[in-house]
């Protein structure tokens, strides 16, 4: 079985630092690094992590290149993010995370992971998000939390 193509926004990297999500965070991590799953992050994230601890920015820095697929930012997102802003699914100052939602559904990628429970992974939000995107021509994009996309390799 192919590993899953799974975005990872900025808080699943944070979490491997913090004490409320490292485990599972940590235990994604370590898929991603040997193989089981497919991290795919894009230039936003690169970009938040910029102002992050050093312990966390190294976390991506020591990632081998091989294993990650880095989405660039695109007209096609961008638009897609508008359109979750026009909609009211996500306000004006929560931009980043309707730009991270297009970019995961543009690249088709299986799912999008995160911690943001407040504007991501909820489930009033998911309906909206995926209304949205059958709306505008795009197929359904799961959104989970790291906890549901481990794979316990039973």
């Amino acid at each position: 079985m192919r590993p899953l193509l799974l975005y990872a926004d900025t808080s699943v990297i944070g979490g491997c630092d913090d004490p409320e999500f490292a485990r599972d965070s940590l235990a994604l991590w370590a898929q991603f690094l040997d193989g089981r799953q497919q991290l795919v992050i894009s230039l936003l994230t690169l970009r938040e992590l910029q102002p992050a601890p050093t312990v966390t920015r190294r976390r991506l820095d020591d990632f081998p290149r091989e294993r990650l697929l880095v989405l660039p930012e695109t007209a096609e997102a961008a638009s897609l993010a508008d359109t979750y802003q026009r909609r009211g699914i996500l306000g004006a100052g929560s931009r980043a995370d309707a730009e991270h939602v297009a970019h995961a559904t543009v690249a088709r990628v299986d799912a999008i992971v995160s911690w943001n429970f407040r504007h991501i992974v909820n489930l009033g939000r998911i309906r909206l998000f995926q209304a949205a995107n059958l709306e505008e021509g795009y197929g359904p994009l799961d959104i989970r939390s790291p906890t549901e996309v481990l794979d316990y390799d039973d």
